[in-house]
């Protein structure tokens, strides 16, 4: 049984190669990528965010005239009736 006499048969291989040293310039490229993804996620936030207020506020314009409106409308009856 030669497999006994070397308790780790692999080990050597394992030993001999040095680790590989991380790439810096992943990093940088992640750190881009997020950055820019936060810019964009904020334009995106802010823009849907004003669309949401100015028609809110477009809504509640026409919801304050709609009473005026319907009050001038009976005054506008034909002299005819």
């Amino acid at each position: 049984m030669p497999w006994l006499t070397q308790p780790f048969p692999f080990r050597h291989s394992i030993v001999n190669h040095p680790r590989k040293k991380p790439d810096p310039t992943v990093r940088v490229a992640v750190l881009i990528v997020v950055a820019v993804s936060i810019v964009i996620g904020t334009l995106l936030f802010n823009a849907i965010r004003g669309k949401l207020e100015y028609e809110r506020a477009q809504r509640a314009a026409q919801d304050a005239s709609a009473p005026a409106a319907a009050s001038a409308a009976p005054a506008a009856v034909p002299a005819s009736q």
